[in-house]
C-alpha cells in the first residue's frame, strides 16, 4: 500500500528591486520566506472564510531570527498594503503573490519583511530576517512576495 502525501502549507520567496532617485536598478534580492505557526491558522481560516487574507506588505531593521512563534516583525519601519493578485508558478493559479514599492525618507539598513493582514497589527503569515538590503534617501524597494501552494 502506497502513502500520497501533499505539502500544502505554504512556499515562496520575497524578491527585493532597489532602485535610486533616477529609477536605475541598483540591486536585487532573491530570499525564501517562513510561513509562520500563526501564518499556517490563517491558511486554514481562510480555506472556510473566516479571518481576513493577508493584504500588507511591512520591512524593518530587526534583526532577531525568524521563527515559526513570532507574530510581528522585531523593528518594523515601513509597511504598505500590496497589490495582490494569482500567478503561475507549477500549476495554474498556484502562487497567491503580493507586490508592494517602498519609498524612502532617510536612509535604512532593512533586514527583515513580514506578510500580515492589516494596516497596523494585524496577524502574521510569514516573516524572514536576511542580510541588510541597504537604502537611502529617494531609493524605491519594489518588492515581491510569493506563497505557493
Amino acid at each position: 500500500m502506497s502513502t500520497y502525501h501533499e505539502n500544502s502549507t505554504g512556499k515562496g520567496t520575497i524578491e527585493f528591486r532597489r532602485f535610486n532617485k533616477d529609477g536605475e536598478l541598483t540591486g536585487l534580492w532573491l530570499i525564501k520566506n517562513l510561513v509562520v505557526t500563526v501564518g499556517k491558522a490563517l491558511q486554514a481560516n481562510l480555506l472556510i472564510a473566516a479571518g481576513t487574507a493577508p493584504s500588507h506588505i511591512a520591512i524593518g531593521t530587526g534583526v532577531a531570527a525568524a521563527d515559526a512563534a513570532n507574530t510581528a516583525l522585531g523593528a518594523e519601519t515601513h509597511r504598505g498594503a500590496a497589490t495582490r493578485s494569482r500567478v503561475t508558478t507549477t500549476v495554474t493559479n498556484d502562487t497567491s503573490q503580493f507586490v508592494y514599492t517602498f519609498t524612502f525618507a532617510g536612509g535604512f539598513a532593512i533586514t527583515e519583511a513580514g506578510l500580515l493582514n492589516g494596516p497596523a497589527g494585524g496577524d502574521l503569515l510569514s516573516r524572514q530576517v536576511f542580510a541588510a538590503i541597504n537604502v537611502v534617501n529617494l531609493d524605491s524597494l519594489l518588492t515581491t512576495w510569493k506563497i505557493q501552494y
